[in-house]
């Protein structure tokens, strides 16, 4: 139940196909503020450190005379910037009082939103940019390497998704995926699960995903108490997913959707389309920085990322075929890579290696992606037609991705 989050779903555009650059957490936020791919930011994995030449958009905002802070987790290295003194480029870093223990989002999220909303309560005498990073869901990452504690209202339960079983076509990189490994270690805990097991973690997901809910609410209320809410574009976003149980996995750096793919809310009341879902338009948070400069009338610095404002309003005839989201799982070897290429109606993954390097779904009649079409000869055209797509995404982007067909 997101009854907060439904609100600004109401109040906005929703798009429903929606996809993170990356589904692990530094390389997906490199992309949220810089408009950017993970291979050109240099954040390929978490630890890793942003280009500093390429600029974000606390950077681009400050410049043009907004003030502008950061509440939450940061990630580009370190999760939290050290109190009282750690910064980050280009933000405020808005600091939790002293003695918050850090790690988990039950921890900080409630002293993050007393932050944010400290922040909207301040006299402003210029317009400003904050960003509001709370932890939720997150927590479920470790959730999942406890002992889960049983409900006796097994009855009332989520049931397990359409696509908890893993088809027996999968390609051979996402099989090595669910083995044990250094990055991305929350699978191997679930080897011996059952249904209510996998049952119960469903339910504790959905209860974490509550509470960021009203944390998202707290600030929705302290805008509109302000007066602020007309005056104020609000873009709502994750920087990943989770299993969710579909393919019986928990973890992200998969390519399914419970990983890949992510909300992204659009709500400024007045200006913005109230209450719709754009079902068309593959988009991408590299569209984050471009379009909230085109909202805010700056010029956007060199971005991979569209301004989504035509699609929001419906004015003008701006288009693109696809998005692209990266996966690289093994930390320990670099060169084993994924590429995942979404098209308004298809899904396409190549991989660098492994028996049955690609996979193709047809997102409309199977959006749980249980049947791989790739090999398929009623579908080689669009297997044909999505290669392409991914070989001029690698041109032009200068990624060194390849897959094995790319001789």
């Amino acid at each position: 139940h997101t009854p907060n989050m439904d609100v600004l779903a109401q109040s906005g555009v929703r798009f429903e196909i929606s996809y993170c650059t990356s589904p692990v957490c530094g390389p997906a936020r490199s992309s949220i503020v810089t408009g950017r791919m993970p291979h050109e930011t240099g954040v390929n994995f978490n630890g890793d450190v942003p280009k500093p030449a390429i600029p974000n958009l606390g950077q681009i905002f400050e410049q043009a005379g907004y003030k502008t802070a950061w509440a939450g987790k940061w990630h580009l290295p370190a999760s939290y910037p050290s109190p009282p003194d750690g910064s980050i480029p280009g933000f405020e870093y808005l600091h939790v009082p002293a003695g918050t223990k850090f790690g988990l989002g039950d921890q900080t999220d409630a002293a993050v939103t007393d932050q944010a909303v400290a922040f909207l309560n301040r006299k402003h005498d210029q317009p400003w940019l904050l960003a509001v990073s709370l932890h939720n869901p997150h927590d479920i990452c470790w959730w999942v390497r406890e002992e889960p504690v049983i409900p006796t209202n097994m009855h009332s339960m989520p049931p397990l998704p359409d696509n908890f079983a893993i088809a027996p076509d999968e390609a051979e990189f996402l099989s090595d995926c669910r083995k044990p490994k250094q990055y991305g270690v929350e699978q191997q805990y679930t080897a011996d699960w059952d249904e209510t097991q996998w049952r119960t973690y469903l339910y504790a997901y959905y209860r974490l995903t509550e509470q960021v809910d009203r944390c998202v609410g707290r600030i929705l209320h302290a805008l509109r108490t302000r007066d602020l809410d007309d005056n104020t574009l609000v873009v709502f976003t994750s920087d990943h997913g989770e299993g969710a149980a579909g393919h019986q996995l928990v973890v992200k750096l998969t390519p399914y959707d419970g990983a890949a793919s992510v909300p992204l809310i659009c709500s400024w009341p007045g200006a913005i389309p109230a209450g719709e879902a754009d079902a068309e338009h593959p988009v991408s948070a590299v569209d984050i920085v471009p379009t909230i400069c085109d909202y805010a009338g700056l010029p956007a610095p060199e971005v991979t990322g569209v301004s989504l404002r035509p699609w929001i309003e419906k004015t003008g005839t701006a288009s693109r075929e696809y998005v692209v989201c990266e996966l690289l799982p093994f930390r320990e070897q670099p060169e084993r890579k994924g590429r995942i290429l979404r098209t308004s109606r298809f899904k396409y993954m190549a991989f660098t290696d492994g028996l049955r390097p690609e996979m193709l779904f047809d997102m409309q009649a199977d959006p749980g992606e249980t049947r791989n079409l790739a090999s398929e000869p009623d579908y080689a055209s669009e297997l044909t037609r999505h290669r392409r797509l991914l070989q001029e995404w690698v041109a032009r982007t200068r990624d060194d991705f390849k897959a094995p067909w790319m001789e």
